[in-house]
């Protein structure tokens, strides 16, 4: 069987969320499994010494032009929410926790997060939102809460943030296509012609 395509996102990337929008559909098309792997990519600009795309000179300037541009082009909604970028620790926290108990219900949690940050501008920084969120998919919030603050929790967000980047996963979105790395949203087109073509 194959191995799963890799999806790496921010939940504060704005290309994450319309790569979030395709990714499965794309995975179902050609019968892969995808694994959503939310991460921070603060730890990723730390190594790349790097910084958050809009507060860029003229680069910001371009990518507020894009994305509601791209957006419109897809059909989906796009706001941006305030704070941006904003903190995404807790979404990335309640994600595995939850990953490890019911990985469908997981992948909504993340889907129903990012698609609240940027498809309607609501602030999901802190853990109350991310709370109430998987409150809403019958995910205990108690519990939840419980495991955000949890040590074990918290080492495994760590050691995938560390993993991505030992993957060399410098952005957000990033997909892994049997090892295969494609960088960006933009990418999508290719991450599908590679899966149609075993590659070139």
């Amino acid at each position: 069987m194959a191995e799963p395509i890799e999806f790496y996102f921010d939940f504060s990337s704005p290309y994450g969320y319309l790569a979030a929008q395709r990714i499965d559909e794309i995975g179902e098309r050609h019968g892969r499994e995808v694994a959503w792997k939310p991460f921070l990519l603060g730890a990723v600009f730390k190594t790349t010494r790097s910084e958050p795309l809009l507060g860029i000179p003229m680069k910001g300037d371009y990518a507020r032009i894009d994305l509601p541009r791209v957006a419109r082009l897809m059909g989906v909604p796009f706001a941006l929410p305030s704070p941006f970028p904003f903190m995404s620790v807790a979404a990335c926290r309640a994600f595995y926790w939850l990953s490890d108990r019911d990985p469908a219900k997981a992948k909504a949690l993340a889907k129903a997060i990012i698609d609240a940050s940027f498809g309607e501008g609501r602030d999901m920084s802190g853990a109350a939102a991310v709370l109430e969120t998987a409150g809403s998919l019958g995910v205990d919030p108690g519990q939840l809460g419980a495991a955000l603050q949890d040590p074990a929790v918290k080492d495994r967000l760590r050691a995938e943030v560390d993993e991505g980047i030992e993957k060399g996963v410098c952005g957000s979105p990033f997909v892994l296509v049997d090892g295969e790395p494609f960088w960006g949203h933009d990418r999508l087109d290719h991450v599908e012609k590679w899966l149609e073509t075993g590659g070139w």
